[in-house]
């Protein structure tokens, strides 16, 4: 199978909208604004698995009743579709909540292949650690990536009704802060999910919706004009007034507009949908952060018997024309990094940027970087 790969994208384009595309026998739906941005995200469609019934026949999880051996295949395939490994992979044992949970390096492989070491009560994985795949299994509920490509973080959100009431995404968002982010710098790209016309709700959810949100649920729930006492859900404009209460830009938010369930005029149903059929399989919201090595052009001189990776060392270069050959082999965390460098006397690093660089020289955590960076007089 050829893994799915991103494709640039110029600086003046406009994104273009999502997309299905192959990646061996599976299909994949993935956001072009994503794939620029630093981020390799993706939904996969319910062909190319090995699940028969109502589970065919790329059923990606565990709980639904299906066989774990073709499972365990299916993620597989995945897993090679995606240029990874299944033990790159973590889940969560999501509960239609709001909870968050930060994860890296240690937490690779957690629910992979099993139901009991997976994230317990979690509904939205963080992490700032590049090749970690976050994984978020869902069936009409709204699958959600987040990605800040300045400090380097992502996020992948389930959101049903419940999590949306909850403003689960307001909290990934929250804890993608905790590492640095910013959330006008986060890009967004809402999966497939149940169509606005169809998703239909009973009192309790129209009165959870409106007392949550209050007069702005006008904007997303209301009366069916079929069935006196029922209302229609609009799932994606929820969490796009959720994510811009959060302060994600409007123009950063992506939706795909591809409903799960039967579609017209074939009926065929590209995602898995649990309202359209009981049992039914899950899909796949998979994403990583790809990892990018930056060359700045510093004024660094390291000393040669050193480790540059482990101990950089920064002093003023000799008298005569300035050192500016790049620093080769550095992978930067953050392509921001180079900023530092432009000071007022570029012969000189105060001793708090050199600390700052060689942090960035050490992979330190964004949020470590920030933290110095406002220290900066």
């Amino acid at each position: 199978m050829e893994p799915l790969r991103s494709q640039p994208m110029t600086t003046h384009a406009r994104p273009a909208p999502a997309r299905l595309r192959p990646a061996g026998a599976l299909s994949l739906l993935t956001w072009p604004a994503l794939d620029a941005s630093g981020a390799d995200a993706a939904v996969t469609a319910r062909c190319g698995g090995v699940s028969s019934g109502p589970y065919a026949t790329l059923n990606l999880s565990l709980t639904v009743g299906d066989d774990p051996a073709r499972v365990l295949e299916n993620r597989r395939r995945l897993a090679a579709a995606f240029g990874a490994r299944p033990a790159d992979f973590v889940f969560a044992r999501q509960v239609h909540g709001a909870g968050v949970r930060i994860v890296g390096d240690a937490d690779r492989g957690s629910g992979a292949f099993g139901l009991d070491d997976a994230i317990a009560d979690t509904d939205a994985l963080v992490t700032a650690t590049p090749g970690v795949v976050l994984a978020i299994l869902t069936a009409d509920c709204v699958p959600i990536v987040l990605h800040d490509p300045v400090a380097g973080v992502l996020a992948c959100v389930h959101a049903g009704w419940r999590g949306t009431v909850a403003r689960v995404c307001a909290a990934a968002v929250a804890a993608m802060a905790s590492l640095g982010s910013r959330p006008p710098d986060v890009i967004a790209g809402l999966g497939p999910a149940a169509a606005p016309d169809r998703y239909q709700v009973g009192p309790d959810v129209h009165q959870a919706v409106t007392r949550a949100f209050g007069p702005s649920a006008a904007a997303f729930i209301r009366p069916d004009p079929a069935t006196p006492g029922r209302w229609l859900l609009d799932l994606w404009a929820a969490n796009r007034h959720v994510l811009a209460e959060a302060g994600v830009p409007d123009a950063q938010i992506h939706v795909v507009g591809l409903p799960t369930g039967p579609t017209e005029p074939a009926g065929h149903a590209q995602f898995f949908s649990d309202r359209a059929a009981r049992p039914c399989g899950r899909l796949a919201l998979v994403a990583r952060l790809r990892r990018r090595p930056v060359t700045v052009d510093a004024v660094v001189t390291p000393d040669p018997e050193l480790d540059v990776e482990r101990r950089p060392r920064f002093h003023r270069p000799r008298p005569g024309p300035l050192d500016t050959r790049p620093v080769v082999g550095m992978q930067l965390p953050r392509p921001a990094i180079a900023e530092l460098l432009a000071l007022g006397d570029p012969g000189v690093l105060d001793p708090l940027t050199a600390q700052i660089v060689a942090l960035a020289f050490r992979r330190a955590r964004p949020h470590q970087l920030r933290k110095l960076l406002q220290q900066r007089p």
